[in-house]
C-alpha cells in the first residue's frame, strides 16, 4: 500500500530532509586521506543525536550499527564503516545517511572524491549524478515509474556505464522502506502512475564496468563482481501542491 503524505506531513518532512542534507554538506571537510570510515560514521552519529536532536535511523535496522553506510570504490552499497578502512588519495566513497525526526525519515547519499582521482572515477561520479537528476526530472504527477527508470538507464548506458538492477529506490515516510519500489531501468509509460502525496527515493547505482554484483563474506556489503568502480547519489523526493520537491536538496545544489 502506498502511503500518501498530506501538506501538514510535508511541512514536518521538509525539516527532516534539511537536517540530512546539512550533515552531508558538513562531512565534506572531514572526508579526506588518513581518516577512517568509522570516524566519519561516529561523527555523523554525534551530529544527528546531539546537534539536531534526531535519530540515526539506520542504527538497529537489519542489525546495522552505524549512522551511515560508507561504500568505497568498488563497493556498490551497504559498505560497513571500519576503523581499519582508511581513506586514501584517489579514492571515491559514497556516504549514505538516514535521519528520523518529526516522525519522518529522510534518506540521502553523496559521492566524495579524495584529492586527485582518476579521470574514469571523476567521469563515473559526474555521470551517476546526472543519472539521478535525469530520474528526478521525470518524477511528475501523471508520469510513471517506468519514465524514471528509462531516463536513468538511458543516460548511464549512453556513456558506456551500467546500472545495478538488484537494488532500487523506495517509498519512504514514517518507515524507511514503503511502497513502491523505484527501479532504475524501465520502459516509458509503463508501471505505476505518480500522484500527489507520494514520497520516495531515487538512488541509482552506476558501475564503471559490468552491472553484476555480489556480496562479501559478511553477507551485507555489496561489491561489483568485476571489482570495477561504482558510484551512487540519492535524494528523498515529495510530490506536493508545489510539484516536485527534493526534500534532501543540499545548499551546493541550489539552482539545479
Amino acid at each position: 500500500m502506498i502511503i500518501l503524505k498530506s501538506e501538514d506531513d510535508l511541512k514536518l518532512y521538509r525539516k527532516t530532509g534539511k537536517i540530512a542534507a546539512e550533515i552531508l554538506m558538513r562531512l565534506r571537510d572531514y572526508v579526506k586521506p588518513g581518516v577512517s570510515t568509522y570516524e566519519i560514521a561516529k561523527l555523523a552519529e554525534d551530529w544527528i543525536v546531539n546537534t539536531y536532536d534526531a535519530i540515526p535511523s539506520s542504527i538497529g535496522q537489519y542489525n546495522f550499527q552505524y549512522a551511515l553506510n560508507s561504500s568505497l570504490n568498488e563497493v556498490v552499497c551497504h559498505g560497513v564503516p571500519s576503523k581499519e578502512e582508511i581513506l586514501h588519495e584517489g579514492d571515491i566513497v559514497n556516504l549514505d545517511i538516514t535521519v528520523k525526526k518529526h516522525g519522518f525519515i529522510a534518506d540521502t547519499s553523496r559521492m566524495y572524491e579524495l584529492g586527485q582521482v582518476s579521470s574514469e572515477a571523476r567521469q563515473l561520479c559526474k555521470v551517476s549524478y546526472e543519472c539521478l537528476f535525469k530520474g528526478i526530472r521525470q518524477a511528475k504527477v501523471g508520469n510513471t515509474l517506468g519514465d524514471i527508470g528509462f531516463a536513468v538507464h538511458k543516460h548511464a548506458t549512453r556513456h558506456g556505464l551500467s546500472v545495478v538492477r538488484e537494488y532500487c529506490g523506495h517509498g519512504i515516510g514514517k518507515e524507511m522502506h514503503e511502497e513502491p519500489q523505484i527501479l532504475h531501468f524501465g520502459k516509458k509509460g509503463k508501471g505505476l502512475k505518480l500522484q500527489k502525496g507520494m514520497t520516495f527515493t531515487i538512488e541509482p547505482m552506476i558501475n564503471l564496468g559490468k552491472q553484476e554484483v555480489e556480496h562479501l563474506e559478511d553477507d551485507w556489503t555489496v561489491v561489483t563482481k568485476d571489482r570495477s568502480l561504482s558510484a551512487q547519489w540519492e535524494h528523498t523526493l515529495a510530490l506536493s501542491d508545489q510539484g516536485l520537491e527534493i526534500l534532501t536538496l543540499r545548499d551546493e545544489e541550489e539552482g539545479i
